[in-house]
């Protein structure tokens, strides 16, 4: 088989030379033609095929997989982001490469959506044949030169000016102004630029220069200028696709799946580079003996192949090769020739356009092949011309239906709506390209709706956008990093902290003034497995009541509980529910700051017993013990391990619990054994001492709540406040301009409508970006992705305050208890519960670290309590029946 495939024809001697002797007959030189224009004809077949064969090598070289190798390079650009409309400033663009044989320079000015709009100055300087070619410095230093001639003429003064480069060749990009020349094309070969960072060579070239000071910010292809310079009217714009000299497509891709980046998060701008695709098995089919000969004589033979099937510079030339076969066979202009139908490169883009019209007719024919054409050969010269062209253009569209397909399989979209930006001088000079891209991209990508948007002068605008966008990024991650500093704690704040509660600590046990009230729970030990027999647990806390009734056999534990509702009325309403201090978590019910519970309990007990109707049996309940959540969570862990000794709660509210030295309870009397102290840690603080670690956003949360100045370190730490803290920093960064484009969100301004447990599913590593930023639009948040990937890190910052400053509370109570018994290393177990700790996806690991991290003397596990803390009043009803029947023996 020919090695191009099937579609090659057999040369006859001389066919590229002299005229034949004898002219083909009518009925041969039919066959002659058609057999010219079949090559060019693709079937549907194939250019699935192609957009198959595309799409795999795209998925291949984003995995980072090296063997085979991969068809197309799909390099990160680094450009992370699109345009939103706010971006103002006067930026400096120099292009290189986007428009053949010539360098531009530009001055644009940005002025955001709303601002008036101005034209960009610029200037357009030739570049020589011999510094194309010549040594890369020389390049360069013609760069500098155009750079200082275009603002010579500029009133800029010694201003410090932002440039984005916009270097359209094959290049390694590692950062957005670090990119590393892969290969040149476009008819560049200047010589020691291969292998080397073309920033810093523009960079020394303007140092040398010495002209003006002139940062180079970005760098940019053209395709990506392109995109990021697509009008803002319609709507983002994420995908890039120039047809010039050369041909391109860049898009965002989701940054997970960029194996090179090592990023989870986000998006980044892929340039596919797809001129360089050349699966011989897709390409073979479609590639003709006149793509061959264009190859062999190219500057870079067997590179960029598919590149001069549709590039611009390349269509004249596929155009000439095939007339002049034509001619050479007999069958056109006689079997006549001239001197440009004979000379690579003198058939350019713009002829083929002019040549397809039909109203060019032959007198424009004759003009520029320098023949004369019948009428017939001017109709087979414009069918040549539209065969060439409509291959290029169905190429084009069955590369881009592999990037559309892609896009609309990782956002999961049934029907993808997307703005395609085009840019180049093929979509420019040829009327008919858009039109059959656009009907072969409905045939391959149905499930796609795509507007194709004229990019903004050529891409020269979007490089100056990139640059503008990468200002207003650096900006916005100034002021974001400003607002979550406080959040992000030092071990030396972790370490204060945990001074600081262990003072309180030692001041509480003692009856000292201290915001630590370190009370003595009575109850004296935890399970021992030997507890038997059936009790009932009431559970009250949060938004929920339960009652369980638990029994304790030798098999284990058997539960069965019935959840009701609290009503608002009734946790606001009349307590006729130790003594209570006081309500948190939302509860204010009247009567009871101040009142035995246990006493209210009974008594309403005795109530229901009269209110019950005759003929009931009663049943005879005795209210043997009191027990909060957090000490009923530790008793529930304890009965499964007996180094349980700290409870701790980190759901709607907060709090720890403990074994306590019954000799450092001053309150109790007795110097030996043990007492669980319930230490209330939720008011941690209440007396001044976190001032140092709280925020602007913590007083705000703390004076819109209904008790304020008390529970601080709950309000920092608790479910029921986390949302809150996150709500009043999203209304700040608003308000700063760095979220939401500025515009103030109606819903964010409604208390509680960030809940807490948008934060767990937010940080969740299993959600990709498109689903956090489903969740927020939920919300009725209009954002984009870039704010998107900002409350993400908002929601981290807040939550992992809150868990580092959990950790530094349970380092100083298992630090404590170390001391305590003058041990040098303590094994203890924490038994936990709460929404917060068990549902987040990284709450209970950071709590593990800070401990870890603090209390290096403790080997510290953490349980999960698996039935609440309802087991738990089970268990400190049932040890405290084993403990009095031991007395009594």
């Amino acid at each position: 088989m020919d090695p191009i495939g099937p579609r090659g024809l057999q040369q006859r001697e001389g066919a590229l030379g002299c005229p034949q002797e004898g002219l083909p007959s009518p009925s041969e030189s039919s066959e002659l033609v058609q057999e010219c224009l079949q090559q060019f004809k693709v079937t549907e077949a194939q250019l699935r095929q192609i957009q198959a064969s595309l799409l795999g090598s795209m998925e291949q070289a984003l995995s980072g997989k090296a063997s085979p190798a991969p068809a197309v390079r799909m390099l990160p650009t680094y450009v992370g982001s699109i345009p939103h409309g706010t971006e103002q400033g006067d930026f400096l663009v120099l292009e290189l490469g986007a428009s053949g044989a010539s360098l531009r320079v530009l001055w644009v000015t940005l002025m955001g959506v709303e601002g008036h709009k101005t034209e960009p100055r610029s200037q357009e300087f030739v570049i020589p044949q011999e510094v194309m070619l010549g040594p890369g410095q020389q390049l360069f230093d013609f760069a500098a030169r155009c750079l200082s001639e275009f603002l010579d003429a500029l009133p800029v003064g010694k201003q410090g000016l932002q440039l984005g480069f916009s270097f359209s060749f094959p290049c390694h990009q590692t950062g957005l102004d670090k990119s590393t020349l892969i290969s040149w094309t476009k008819g560049f070969k200047c010589s020691g630029v291969e292998g080397q960072d073309v920033v810093q060579l523009l960079r020394d070239a303007i140092q040398r220069q010495g002209t003006y000071s002139i940062d180079v910010v970005a760098v940019v292809n053209d395709t990506v200028g392109t995109m990021m310079g697509c009008d803002l009217g319609v709507g983002p714009c994420e995908v890039g696709l120039v047809v010039d000299t050369g041909t391109n497509a860049c898009y965002m891709e989701e940054a997970r799946h960029v194996a090179v980046l090592g990023e989870d998060r986000g998006r980044v701008c892929i340039s596919v580079e797809w001129g360089s695709f050349s699966d011989d098995e897709a390409l073979g089919p479609v590639w003709t003996i006149f793509d061959r000969t264009l190859d062999q004589e190219s500057l870079n033979p067997g590179a960029q192949r598919f590149e001069k099937m549709i590039g611009g510079l390349y269509l004249g030339e596929l155009v000439r090769l095939a007339l002049a076969d034509l001619a050479q066979r007999g069958v056109l202009f006689g079997g006549s020739t001239s001197p440009v139908l004979l000379s690579p490169g003198s058939i350019l883009l713009e002829h083929v356009a002019e040549m397809e019209n039909p109203s060019a007719g032959t007198a424009r024919v004759h003009a520029l092949l320098g023949l004369n054409p019948r009428t017939s050969d001017a109709e087979l010269v414009q069918q040549v011309c539209a065969a060439v062209s409509t291959r290029a253009a169905q190429l084009c569209a069955a590369a881009l239906a592999a990037i559309l397909s892609r896009l609309q399989h990782i956002r999961e979209q049934q029907k993808l709506q997307i703005a395609v930006a085009t840019g180049g001088r093929v979509f420019e000079q040829h009327p008919r390209f858009l039109a059959i891209l656009q009907e072969t991209v409905m045939l391959l990508a149905p499930e796609c709706d795509v507007s194709f948007i004229p990019s903004v002068d050529g891409g020269g605008q979007g490089v100056a956008m990139v640059t503008a966008v990468a200002a207003r990024l650096a900006a916005h991650r100034r002021l974001l990093e400003e607002t979550l500093a406080p959040f992000w704690l030092t071990r030396e704040q972790l370490v204060a902290l945990q001074r600081q509660m262990r003072e309180a600590m030692a001041k509480g046990l003692q009856g000292k003034p201290s915001s630590l009230r370190m009370l003595p729970t009575y109850v004296r030990a935890i399970p021992d497995g030997s507890e038997r027999g059936d009790f009932l647990a009431l559970d009250l806390g949060g938004t929920n009541f339960r009652v369980l009734l638990v029994r304790l056999a030798s098999g284990g534990v058997q539960i069965t509980n019935q959840i009701y509702s609290i009503p608002e009325y009734v946790a606001q309403g009349s307590g006729e529910q130790g003594i209570l201090l006081n309500w948190t978590k939302g509860f204010s019910a009247s009567d009871c700051e101040g009142q035995d519970v246990v006493y209210l309990l009974r008594e309403a007990i005795k109530r229901r017993q009269v209110r019950k109707t005759s003929g009931s049996i009663p049943v005879k309940l005795n209210v043997v013990a009191i027990v909060n959540d957090t000490v009923g969570t530790m008793m529930s862990c304890g009965y499964e391990n007996p180094h349980c000794e700290v409870g701790l709660i980190v759901g709607t509210g907060t709090n720890a619990c403990y074994m306590e030295e019954l000799r450092n309870v001053a309150s109790v009397p007795g110097d030996s054994g043990h007492m669980c102290i319930n230490m209330e840690w939720g008011a941690f603080g209440d007396d001044g001492s976190l001032g140092m670690l709280s925020t602007y956003f913590d007083e705000r949360v703390d004076q819109a709540s209904i008790n304020p100045g008390r529970q601080r370190f709950e309000k920092m730490i608790s479910g029921m406040y986390l949302g809150e803290i996150v709500r009043h920093i999203l209304l700040h960064l608003t308000s700063r301009g760095v979220l939401f484009r500025g515009q103030q969100i109606q819903c964010l301004q409604t208390r509680d409508i960030f809940k807490t447990k948008f934060l767990s599913q937010i940080e969740s590593d299993s959600l990709a970006l498109r689903q956090v930023r489903a969740i927020l639009e939920d919300l009725g948040l209009p954002l984009t992705s870039d704010d998107a990937l900002m409350v993400l890190e908002v929601c981290q910052a807040v939550s992992r305050r809150a868990a580092q400053l959990c950790g530094a509370g349970v380092a100083a109570v298992v630090e404590k208890i170390r001391e305590n018994r003058g041990l040098e290393k303590l094994t203890v177990s924490v038994g936990v519960d709460g929404t917060l700790y068990k549902l987040h996806p990284h709450f209970s690991r950071l709590v593990e670290e800070t401990v870890q991290e603090l209390a290096p003397c403790c080997e510290v596990t953490f349980l999960q309590s698996k039935d609440g803390s309802g087991k738990g009043a089970a268990l400190v009803t049932a040890v405290a029946c084993r403990l009095a029947q031991m007395t009594r023996v």
